[in-house]
């Protein structure tokens, strides 16, 4: 396994003179500074500055004229002679002849060469290398450059421009100095798109409305930045950056040899739990490069992705860096082109994602590596590299989160998040922390499309036969243990069948369906999500589909529990055909089968009658629990337990003959006694029997059922008045 590798977030810039640089750039002589790197562009500079005076010469030359009053009147507008002659007369006068041009440069490079040699980073020529330039590439790179680092070429360019207001170098001007005719076809092609001085963003040509030949140009300011040493990143791309963690990954080999091997686009396709980051990093840190990793999730409204791609493209060059970005499905979001621009843009990128890779995505054809998740003994190792010993004694991390499934950086932002509220209440961290820094990973996505709610019961809240808690913990030890039993235990290879765990609740209304779903989440330290039918079933045909495919592909990035009630809505059975509604009937419950079978979380459906659910559907499941109406000892708890022990009570209250008495399920017997407690508040005194009995009265009428004498006995006088 390679060393760490770390996303690239900025670096230092190298040591150097910055008075030396100063002057510089206040137009005084340009040092040797201390740099080899820069000294080697200044170096560049000044043969630059030969060529110049030679231009300059031939120019006055040609002009022959002195127009002193123009000069007093537009004095400011324009250089004139005397000023070319100070601006010159601050270096020593040279020959600007051919020779001495070729001498100087014979210095320089061997004075790069020699500060190479000795291990030294010459920015210039490792750009060079990195963007595959020619000298003539470099040549005009630096006329273009010049004027970014001394300004007294913006003079130069303006006096040869005729011009002061053109204080760049035009097309024209930057071809001449760099030896080539204007009407050169190969030196006009390295203005064109495509050209690697445009392709990559080096530099840039402005005023386009103009002639060719007049066209401005100018140096990319991060380029500029980079070859006198500052390695920050540029802002737009910086945003985007994020860590990457490849000693979670698997075995890197092949797709580093297929990297060295000139690969120019491979899509990582992830899983639910994995990340193709990792993996990526830890090839690019076989191939001893650094990971520049984008994190597509973070992109605004307001950033273009043909913009970014571009930067980060560049940067991924100027930092010997490899590339990668995702998840590809939020480029879909903005269209093919910012997919493309990603793809097809310059230079090597790999690109991650879930869904299959679109051909219309690129004209490339991509290398496809499908990621596999970490296994519950990689996880483990992760959460306890991440949380370093800062745990409770005896709590396994492993254990307390199996149920979550997280990726590396996933679990990285929860070992952090976990220790900074441990460390607020100043003691290790417990399991209350490592799973609610668990659950704080989850996007927001599916909260547009169901309701969250965070458990706040557990198993004492439940009144249920032995046989139906014992289903419920089965439920639970399933989500908890699943990764152990399929992964290491080897189960999952035996099956084609998903890893989802999906159960179902049958039981009339009120029997504690929905109160048991939100124990098992309770249980599991995760959210209950509940699934609005109405933001679901549609009246046009495939639109329910559509919803409900929202609903799970939302639902894949969230660790929690989702609970569909009243599912029969939705997963009722097939009927015979007797028109296209009834067609297009069974097709949807066919495809919420199949789209059920690929959800890898935990979904419970709830029905109030079994029988309205496809037997297809019922076989599929992995756990039916059935909830009866409470017997009597169950009622005389339930009567007890929401009665509770704060609300004041009149010692008249008997629970025995409500339990008896009033055949109800656990939901109408909560409404009863709420029921009870607003009378008994409203008049001012505790709650007393005939309370519990026009509560009860309550419920009866809302169930269509009458009041009887044999029911309500001696309190059937209390039900009547």
């Amino acid at each position: 396994m390679p060393e760490p590798v770390h996303m690239i977030t900025g670096g230092a810039a190298p040591t150097m003179h910055r008075d030396r640089v100063t002057e510089a750039r206040h137009g005084s002589p340009m040092s040797v500074p201390a740099d080899a790197s820069l000294a080697h562009i200044l170096g560049r500079l000044r043969v630059l500055e030969h060529r110049v005076r030679a231009r300059v010469g031939n120019q006055r030359t040609a002009e022959g004229r002195e127009a002193h009053v123009v000069e007093d009147q537009f004095r400011g507008l324009f250089i004139s002679k005397a000023d070319v002659e100070r601006l010159l007369s601050r270096h020593e006068q040279l020959t600007p002849e051919e020779p001495a041009v070729r001498i100087e440069m014979a210095e320089v490079d061997r004075a790069a060469d020699e500060a190479e040699g000795k291990g030294n980073d010459i920015r210039l020529r490792r750009l060079a290398r990195a963007f595959e330039l020619d000298a003539l590439d470099i040549e005009l790179l630096l006329i273009a450059l010049a004027p970014d680092l001394d300004p007294r070429f913006e003079r130069f360019y303006g006096y040869l421009h005729d011009d002061m207001t053109r204080r760049r170098a035009s097309i024209g001007l930057a071809l001449e100095l760099a030896g080539v005719s204007k009407g050169s076809a190969d030196g006009r092609r390295r203005f064109r798109p495509g050209s690697p001085l445009l392709h990559f963003g080096l530099l840039l040509v402005e005023e386009q409305e103009r002639p060719f030949l007049t066209r401005s140009l100018r140096i990319a300011d991060r380029v500029a930045m980079h070859l006198v040493g500052d390695n920050r990143v540029d802002q737009d791309v910086a945003n985007l950056l994020v860590a990457c963690h490849p000693e979670s990954a698997g075995d890197p080999s092949g797709l580093a040899e297929a990297l060295s091997a000139a690969v120019k686009l491979c899509y990582l396709r992830e899983s639910i739990g994995s990340t193709g980051r990792a993996l990526a990093a830890a090839a690019f840190g076989q191939l001893h490069m650094p990971t520049l990793a984008v994190d597509l999730q973070r992109l605004g409204t307001e950033d273009n992705p043909i913009t970014i791609a571009a930067s980060a493209a560049r940067e991924g060059r100027l930092l010997g860096a490899g590339l990668v970005a995702g998840p590809v499905e939020r480029l879909v979001e903005r269209g093919i082109g910012a997919v493309r621009a990603f793809s097809e843009g310059p230079g090597a990128i790999i690109l991650t994602g879930s869904r299959v890779w679109d051909p219309t995505w690129s004209r490339r054809v991509p290398l496809v590596v499908e990621v596999a998740k970490p296994d519950f003994s990689q996880r483990a190792g992760m959460w306890r590299a991440s949380l370093d010993g800062r745990l409770t004694s005896g709590l396994d991390p492993a254990d307390a989160t199996g149920q979550f499934r997280l990726g590396p950086e996933q679990v990285a932002r929860a070992a952090t998040a976990a220790g900074l509220q441990a460390a607020l209440n100043r003691r290790p961290i417990d399991l209350h922390d490592l799973r609610a820094a668990a659950r704080a990973q989850n996007a927001a996505g599916l909260e547009r499309l169901a309701r969250r709610i965070e458990p706040r019961v557990g198993w004492d809240d439940l009144v249920l036969p032995a046989a139906v808690l014992g289903h419920l913990r089965e439920l639970a030890a399933r989500a908890r243990q699943r990764d152990k039993v399929l992964d290491l235990w080897g189960m999952g290879r035996k099956s084609s069948r998903g890893r989802g765990i999906t159960a179902l609740f049958a039981g009339e209304s009120g029997t504690g369906k929905t109160m048991s779903a939100e124990v098992v989440a309770a249980e599991l330290g995760l959210n209950l999500y509940v699934i609005d039918l109405s933001s679901v079933v549609d009246k046009y045909i495939g639109e329910t589909e559509k919803n409900l495919d929202r609903i799970f592909a939302e639902a894949e990035g969230v660790n929690g529990v989702l609970l569909f009630d009243e599912a029969d809505a939705l997963f009722g059975k097939r009927s015979e055909v007797k028109d296209a509604r009834d067609r297009y009937a069974n097709v949807e419950v066919a495809y919420l089968l199949q789209r059920m079978e690929l959800f890898e979380g935990i979904a419970i459906l709830t029905t109030n009658i079994r029988a309205n659910v496809d037997e297809a559907f019922t076989r599929r499941l992995d756990i039916v629990v059935d909830f009866a109406v409470p017997e009597e000892a169950d009622r005389r708890r339930l009567w007890r337990q929401f009665l509770g022990s704060e609300v004041p009570q009149y010692e008249d209250i008997e629970l025995d003959f409500l339990a008896s008495a009033f055949d109800l399920t656990g939901g109408n017997i909560r409404n009863a006694t709420l029921t009870a407690a607003y009378l008994a508040a409203d008049a001012g005194r505790p709650v007393a029997m005939a309370d519990l009995i026009r509560g009860t009265e309550r419920e009866y009428r809302k169930l269509g059922r009458l009041c009887v004498v044999a029911e309500f006995g001696r309190y059937f006088e209390l039900v009547q008045s």
